[in-house]
């Protein structure tokens, strides 16, 4: 973590120091007043509609915050003497500002991430496969936006050779400020997906949103996308990237840099032949303890990230034999009877869901294949319709049940009885209102050796029918 003195840092983030304690060294920055650590930290209160952090000013002196940013306007409180004020007409963009700084001190080298689906999968591979030869820091679950990258940016220590940073945005200009202030080496752009359509209102302005990560590399910087979209690839032509910065690709088609051959998926893991410019690689055949072709493609993007960093091919097998990836993606538990579920339900957009039903699709060895899907959010006015696609989409190969939940997953359930008329007829075509009927009624008829897929967006919170199948 950040150690710098009260007097530094100051002179970091552009504030105006009220008082001394000018030389007092501080450790650590945290904008929760409760997660202050006592070791003399510098709290951050940020102001958002409905909170001012200013109010906890006291409790988190009481913590142990030696330091305070301080927004211009407010009061400096008279009854915390032993702490050291710093002045900043913003909280937010001083935070932002510091971080920054300290990036530009560290000898660290930064991997950036965004993507529609699978930047954080693509970030615990890279973190994996990095860790193998160097000390390094990833963003922690989901810190990925405008607060939480410059708070992972001032957990660095100094002795941290690699950040590998994941990059979310919801409109424009966010990853390009996100990018800008971790300045990364090595920029990854997973793939283009249907979330955020409501802010970005086609899919090409998604493109254009995530390749905005390309705007903070230097002229030695690396942007590595997948080549499977055509829509970077067009957003690329249009885009004027920084001077010196190099194009690499990845993904499941042959002409890419890096690819994939001989394919094999099961449910707890996936096989494949890593292939370097259309040839088998010095990594031969790769064991990833995740299913699914999209995931092949997100182990891609790590090797090619962990080859540009030099880490040879023994260490990138250890480093998948070793991966621990961030729980609810496609997360094999067991059932009561000891049915297979895949837990997939940390979020869903329309290209996720039809990876995650290919995926079911190509599965043998199973009695029945149930599909459980939730509402998909922020889809924008098309909502209705990109439901209903997904249930068209469904085919007898993929599954031989789909239960849908929620208000848009009626959409779904439309779409999904005319392409499963067989499955509709037995009555295993149903839409429920809530989770606990849904999952009730899946309990009496899961027989051991069946295989269900629960997805849905963060919203829906399709866990719940996952946990009540766990205990039966």
């Amino acid at each position: 973590m950040i150690k710098r003195t009260v007097g530094q840092i100051t002179a970091m983030c552009g504030a105006k120091r009220q008082g001394g304690y000018e030389d007092m060294l501080l450790r650590g920055v945290t904008t929760d007043s409760r997660a202050v650590g006592g070791g003399g930290d510098l709290f951050v209160p940020l102001v958002g509609e409905r909170f001012d952090g200013h109010d906890f000013a006291a409790q988190a002196a009481e913590n142990g915050a030696k330091a305070m940013l301080w927004q211009k306007g407010r009061d400096i409180p008279a009854d915390l003497p032993d702490v050291a004020f710093l002045v900043v007409r913003d909280t937010l963009a001083a935070l932002q500002r510091l971080a920054s700084a300290y990036r530009n001190e560290l000898m660290v080298r930064v991997v950036g991430i965004t993507g529609s689906n699978g930047k954080t999968t693509t970030k615990d591979m890279t973190a994996a496969l990095l860790s193998t030869q160097y000390s390094v820091l990833k963003t922690e679950g989901n810190l990925n936006n405008h607060i939480g990258l410059p708070l992972t940016l001032l957990k660095l220590d100094e002795e941290t050779e690699v950040a590998v940073l994941e990059m979310g945005m919801s409109g424009f200009g966010e990853i390009e400020l996100l990018t800008k202030l971790a300045s990364p080496d090595l920029a990854i752009i997973t793939n283009v997906g249907d979330a955020h359509l409501l802010h970005l209102g086609s899919r090409a302005g998604i493109a254009k949103a995530k390749l905005e990560i390309a705007l903070g590399l230097g002229e030695d910087g690396v942007l590595l996308y997948n080549g499977d979209e055509p829509l970077l690839k067009e957003g690329l032509a249009e885009s004027a990237l920084p001077e010196g910065v190099t194009l690499r690709t990845f993904g499941l088609g042959a002409d890419n840099e890096w690819s994939a051959d001989d394919i094999r998926l099961h449910p707890d893991q996936s096989v494949f032949a890593a292939m370097h410019r259309g040839q088998v690689s010095g990594l031969g055949t790769v064991h990833i303890p995740v299913p699914g072709r999209h995931n092949i493609s997100n182990a891609l993007a790590a090797i090619a990230a962990a080859r540009f960093m030099g880490v040879p091919a023994e260490a990138i097998h250890r480093g998948f034999k070793e991966l621990k990836l961030t729980g609810m993606r496609i997360e094999p538990v067991k059932a009561f009877n000891g049915a297979v579920i895949l837990n997939d339900a940390y979020n869903a957009n329309p290209t996720a869901v039809r990876a995650a039903i290919d995926l079911v699709g190509g599965l043998e060895s199973f009695g029945r294949r149930w599909i459980v899907l939730g509402d998909m959010l922020e889809l924008g006015p098309e909502e209705a319709e990109l439901h209903r696609g997904i249930g068209a989409y469904l085919t007898p190969d993929a599954a031989e049940g789909v239960l849908t939940c929620g208000p848009l997953s009626a959409n779904t359930h439309e779409g999904a009885k005319a392409s499963l008329r067989e499955a509709d007829e037995a009555g295993r075509v149903i839409h429920f209102n809530d989770k606990d009927t849904l999952a009730d009624w899946l309990k009496n008829r899961l027989q051991p050796e069946d295989l269900v897929l629960v997805k849905g967006s963060r919203g829906m919170r399709m866990e719940q029918v996952v946990q009540a199948l766990e205990k039966g």
